[in-house]
């Protein structure tokens, strides 16, 4: 089920035996925009969604990020009124099903993916470049609340297993290409000499860097002066502000 539809399922599960005119009335909701929502003749995007919650008292992501709709199905939890789930996961924003031929919706943008590129000559080294077939879709909104502008996010693949149990090999995450300063103990990207990585990040006297992996038996931290950040071609792409992981 795609997002939208999942969103109106949510929606029915708040109304519960109420009928359309009653749950309009109970909430002074525009009683002709609900059925055309249910109905299917108004798309319930990202925008429409976060106005919902605001008007019927929800909490945040309760219908822009409909999963506690999933849960309350296959468990048999019955739905209530704020949907509220107890969890120590921070919403930040919804995944769509789409393809190629799939419009965007007008709160919607395309987010590219940065790729490494094998450099010509057969020497094994490669450059950072920004795909030109591979993308997510993000909401407007999804990307407004972690104060990411729209032409500075892209998305990076997690490779190998330095960053687990967090980051799994093949985990996306999105980053934040206008915030490379340096805070303490947060997620980067990083391009090391025309490889990508993911490293939390400390700061070192002199300029240098702290680079930690969360798997720190397999992978130790490294540390680099400020003149070896240069000599190794290390360069900070951008802050994690989003990641996605597949079980």
């Amino acid at each position: 089920m795609d997002i939208k539809k999942m969103r109106i399922q949510v929606l029915r599960d708040l109304m519960g035996e109420r009928s359309q005119k009653e749950f309009a009335e109970h909430y002074n909701l525009d009683a002709s925009y609900l059925s055309q929502l249910l109905n299917g003749h108004r798309s319930l995007g990202e925008k429409a969604a976060a106005n919902l919650e605001a008007k019927i008292g929800l909490a945040e992501g309760t219908l822009t990020a409909p999963f506690t709709s999933m849960r309350n199905s296959t468990t048999g939890t019955p739905p209530s009124e704020n949907l509220s789930v107890d969890s120590n996961a921070e919403y930040l924003g919804p995944i769509d099903v789409w393809d190629d031929d799939t419009p965007l919706d007008d709160d919607e943008v395309y987010v590219p993916f940065l790729k490494e590129v094998e450099l010509s000559a057969g020497s094994g080294r490669t450059a950072v470049h920004q795909s030109h077939k591979q993308k997510l879709r993000f909401g407007k909104m999804t990307l407004r609340r972690q104060n990411v502008q729209a032409n500075e996010a892209v998305c990076v693949t997690v490779n190998g297993n330095s960053m687990e149990p967090v980051l799994p090999h093949g985990s996306t995450v999105g980053v934040d290409q206008g915030c490379t300063t340096i805070t303490d103990g947060k997620m980067y990207a990083l391009n090391h000499g025309g490889q990508l990585r993911v490293k939390t990040l400390y700061r070192l006297p002199g300029g240098g860097l702290r680079m930690r992996s969360y798997n720190r038996e397999e992978h130790p931290d490294e540390e680099y002066s400020a003149t070896e950040l240069v000599k190794n071609e290390i360069i900070v792409i951008g802050k994690v502000f989003w990641y996605s992981v597949l079980l």
